[in-house]
Formats: C-alpha cells, structure tokens, sequence
C-alpha cells in the first residue's frame, strides 16, 4: 500500500481546517469551506491554491532544445528565454502520455511542469529520450513548492509583495524575483480561465509565502481555494483535464488539439508517423469531437455518461461525458464530452445525456463555457 505524500503546507491547511482528499498520492485540500464560494473568489475576487502536487523536471545541457524538440510534440527550440509553452509529449504510437508546460528560463535550462498522476511517467519518458543527446534530464519535485494567486485581483495582490515587473509579464511567460523576501520563479500561467500566477518556491520558503500572500490579499476578497472548485474553473474554461479529456486511448487531434503538434520543425521526434496518420484521418473523416453540453434542467452529469441522440425512432448512444459538474458561473449543469461528428454542431437538436436511465436534455456549445474579459 503507497504512502500519501504531503505538501510542505499540509500543517496550515489543517490549521485552516480544510478538507483533505487523496490526489495521485498526494494529501490535498479539497475544500476550506463552500466550493462555490471559492469558485465564485476566483471568478470575481482572488484564491490561494497549493498546487505542490505537480511534478517538475529540470533539463539541462547543449542539446537540451533539440532533445525537448524530439521527445515532445512542440517546438520547443522557438520558445524563448523567460517564456512558457504549453505542449504534450506522447508514445510512439500517438496517444497522450501527458500534457505539459515547458519553461525555458536559460539558454540551455528548461523547466517541464507534468501533472502529478503522471510525473513519474514523464520523468522515465524523458529520461529513456535523452540517450544520444548531450542533454540531463532531473528529477526536481522536491525541490519546489508550487503556490497559486488566480483572479482579477492577482495582479494588485502580488504587486503588493514583489518590485518584479508583473506589467510587463506576458502570459505564458515567467521570470525569476522576490515575493515577500522570498526567491520564487513567477509564471503568468494558469488553470482557471482567470489571470493570474503561479509561484515555484523552496518548500522551506513555502508557509511564509502563504501566509504573507494571505495577508497582502485580505483586503482584496483573497481566499483559500482547493482542488473542487480547481476542477469546476477549468471546466467551465473548457481546459483538459488528464485522465478524463486526455489519455493515452487519445491523439492530441482526438482531443482537438492538434495545434500543439508541430510537424514543421527540424528532425523525429517521438510519435511524428502515428501522429502524421491522425492528422489526415482528423481531416477526411473526424472521430468524435470535443464539446461542451448545457443542462437544461438540473441533473449533474458524471465522466462515463453515455451521450445520446434522441429521435423519433429512440435513442443512440453518440458520445461519452469525459467532466461533468455543476456550473456556479453559469448556474446549470454542464460537461465536456466526446461526441460524434454528426451531433457535435453547436445547436444540434435531440441531444441528451443518459442519467441512470433517464436521457436529460442538453444544449451542444463551442468550449470554453466561460471567457474572462480582457
């Protein structure tokens, strides 16, 4: 039996009384308090998450651009200095092994960011790759603590704590500075749909950043946030979700990010022919597309739920749920689904989602659900 792993926070969010859950082997918070009222901070305000969970890998060396070239699927050699692309790295065969963000923060030092289920995975993945190039693959989750600031009050938040220049950090970008006194990578990134930031510190500066952020954000709405409202906010900004939206059964082209293959660049790299393959079948004949459903009444769809088309001669099951929850932004139930390219249109008529037998009416919309304004 695997022993739970604990962030460096796991004390204060006790103190805080959270409620913890397991998460890829990780003791978490699931929630402090209402999930929609920290879904709702995030949207309107600002929350804190920890998300220490996740799994860095440093790679470093002359080579180290032309080997993240050949063991992802991005081009990973045009992103530059202090900015972040968010790219995939798959098997041989074209599923998905993990989505990533890729910081480049030297000339030849890059930080990969997997997601906790899959670091490991990530980690023996890059490292088999690395034979040939002149390249070091490491293993550095233990070696950061990850905190979040997300919503529109982020910015006036951690200005308050660091003389970094947040005006002119873009999205997907990063760069190194002090936050309350402590040394912290700061990335313009997130998974909320929301601005904001997310901060890689040492796990000893980790409680100090927490509570000095908490301080610095009483004034702005700020609250501490877990992982339920985490998932109910990239839901709604129609972002994937590994092991729901993404798996390795799935090509970046199934998942309707295709975009982030780039066929273009110089050399192999790992999984170019499969790929290739799903690119065209994508074009000529597209599997089931990704889409997002609306409730109309008010049953909470769950990942498994057949899709239904419903008709004058009955029903046919035509999709899958992969995320489902209720929507505090929007006030109804929505998902994420799987469906065939014949009911995929947003508008299509006589689609339902089968509900422990009873096919509830939904409304087929273009992802995202929700879309900050700018």
């Amino acid at each position: 039996m695997s022993t739970a792993r604990f962030t460096a926070l796991d004390a204060l969010h006790r103190s805080l009384g959270a409620t913890m859950t397991d998460f890829a082997g990780w003791d978490m918070p699931l929630r402090y308090a209402s999930e929609r009222d920290e879904h709702n901070a995030v949207r309107t305000r600002a929350g804190l998450f920890d998300l220490s969970h996740m799994g860095e890998i440093t790679v470093t060396g002359p080579a180290a651009a032309d080997f993240l070239n050949f063991a992802l699927v991005g081009n990973i050699g045009t992103v530059a200095v202090g900015r972040a692309r968010y790219t995939m790295i798959c098997a041989e065969d074209g599923g998905i092994l993990d989505d990533l963000i890729v910081y480049r923060l030297d000339d030849t030092e890059y930080m990969v960011v997997a997601n906790a289920g899959n670091a490991q995975i990530v980690l023996d993945a890059l490292t088999a790759r690395a034979d040939g190039f002149d390249a070091e693959v490491r293993d550095d989750r233990d070696a950061y603590a990850l905190l979040a600031v997300q919503g529109p009050e982020s910015p006036a938040i951690l200005a308050s704590v660091t003389d970094a220049d947040l005006d002119g950090l873009k999205y997907y970008a990063g760069l190194p500075g002090t936050v309350a006194g402590v040394p912290a990578l700061i990335a313009r990134t997130g998974y909320t749909g929301e601005d904001g930031f997310e901060l890689f510190v040492a796990p000893e500066h980790a409680e100090h950043l927490w509570k000095a952020l908490t301080e610095a954000g009483a004034s702005h709405g700020l609250i501490p946030c877990g992982l339920s409202c985490r998932d109910t906010l990239r839901l709604e900004a129609g972002m994937p979700l590994y092991g729901h939206e993404l798996t390795t059964e799935l090509t970046p082209f199934d998942a309707g990010l295709g975009r982030v293959v780039k066929f273009e660049k110089e050399g192999d790299f790992v999984g170019r022919k499969a790929l290739q393959a799903a690119a065209e079948r994508a074009e000529t004949a597209p599997p089931r597309k990704l889409v997002g459903l609306i409730a109309e009444g008010r049953r909470v769809p769950r990942a498994g739920y057949p899709v239904v088309a419903v008709g004058g001669t009955g029903s046919q099951v035509v999709g899958e749920v992969t995320s489902g929850a209720p929507s505090p932004t929007l006030g109804k139930p929505i998902a994420i689904a799987y469906v065939d390219a014949a009911h995929a249109t947003p508008g299509t008529a006589g689609v339902a989602v089968d509900i422990r037998g009873s096919h509830e009416p939904y409304e087929v919309v273009a992802l995202p659900f929700y879309k900050r304004q700018k």
